[in-house]
Formats: structure tokens, sequence, C-alpha cells
């Protein structure tokens, strides 16, 4: 991906996020100058890749297969003793049929909120014990009520509906078409993008960056180290 591409994905998320009143913390508009002069006083935005998080999942095709996020607050399963907080919250702008490929998670359970714009579809398969597609039916809680789905079966949030994604649940989503960008929050256990992602096709996590203008403001895993 360009940075002026980076840069320009970030304005329009921060443009969306004003139109619904969503505020974020004052980190989020903290310049490169900012970051390479604070020191260890925020390293625990730095060790927690808190903050802009834009991929493409290394397809190199952002409008077909990306998403852009930021991590508000999360934890440390491997830091637990210096950062234990046992949960992690997001915000994530989500285009008409931008897919979020399919991945489920060994440990986190999530919450995922429509916060306003246009309607999330989210598509829905238990795993199986080899980690893959289960044709075997399963439930899942949207707002309270439980839902029984099987295989394959999408549920369409409009704004303010949420679902509850457990463990070992696979799930891929996008903006329905036609209907605009969707707001998404994500309230969840930790995040952990290491050790706790299981994506059914390998992916990349993170863009290969063509620095063809200077960053508005650095990626999650752009951080230079604390100044001494």
């Amino acid at each position: 991906m360009k940075r002026s591409e980076i840069n320009r994905l970030i304005e329009e998320a921060l443009d969306l996020f004003s139109k619904t009143s969503f505020l974020l913390p004052p980190f989020a508009f903290w310049s490169p100058e900012i970051w390479w002069e604070i020191g260890q006083e925020a390293n625990e935005i730095r060790e927690n890749t808190l903050g802009w998080d834009v991929t493409d999942f290394g397809l190199g095709d952002f409008s077909r297969t990306g998403l852009l996020l930021f991590t508000i607050r999360n934890g440390n399963y491997a830091k637990k003793d210096r950062y234990p907080k046992g949960y992690a919250e997001k915000i994530m702008v989500v285009k008409e049929e931008q897919i979020t490929p399919m991945h489920f998670h060994w440990k986190k359970r999530e919450d995922i909120i429509n916060r306003g714009g246009g309607n999330l579809v989210i598509e829905l398969y238990a795993a199986d014990r080899d980690e893959g597609l289960s044709q075997e039916g399963f439930a899942v809680s949207v707002d309270g009520i439980r839902r029984n789905l099987g295989a394959g079966d999408r549920v369409i949030l409009t704004p303010g509906e949420s679902i509850c994604l457990t463990p070992l649940l696979y799930h891929s989503f996008y903006g329905e078409a036609g209907k605009g960008p969707v707001i998404v929050g994500e309230v969840s256990d930790v995040n952990d993008d290491e050790l706790d992602n299981r994506f059914l096709q390998p992916i990349g996590r993170f863009p290969l960056i063509i620095e063809d203008e200077p960053p508005l403001y650095f990626l999650c895993n752009e951080y230079p180290p604390a100044r001494k």
C-alpha cells in the first residue's frame, strides 16, 4: 500500500467517527515527531499495539480485502504482570463489500457491534476438529437473543445491533452493498494478533508500505522505541 493511501484512509475514518460523535483518545492524533520524543510513559501503547492499524492482509487490494481499525485499549498475555487488563476494545471502518477474511480465535471471545453507518454482513461457520469449516450447526447470541444457525449462514447487523463471537467460531465480514461504510466496534478479551488468529487461508498481517509521502500518524507496528 502507498503511504498516501493509508493517510487518506485514516482521514476518511476520522471524518466518519466525527459524524457519529465517536471520539478517540489523544494519542490517536500524535504526530511522528511526538512519537520520536516521547519516553517510556507511553510503553503501554507501544507494547500492546494500541492505535492505528490499516491492513490489506498482504493481498495488495485493500478495497476488496482489507480493514482499517484503531485499538483503543488492550491487555497483554505475555506481559500480564505489567499489563493485567483482561479486555480489549477496537473501532473499525468496514467498506461496502470489503472483506475481512475467514478466521477464528482460539482464546478471544468478542462482541462485534454496528456503531453506525451501513449494515454489517457476517458469515459464520463452526470449526471442525481439523480447524476446517464444519458443516454442523451452532448457536450465537445477537444482543442477548439466542439464534441457531447453520454452516455458512449470514447475520446482518444494522446500526446498534451486535453479535457475540465465541472462540473457534469462524467469521468473515463485510459491509452490505448499497448501504455505505460501517463503523464497527469490538469489545473482547485480550487481543493477541501474533498467537490467537487462525485464518482459514494463510495471509499476511501488515502491508508492505511504499513511502510516497510522510505519514500523518504511525501505525501500531511502527512506533519508535522510547526515548531514554
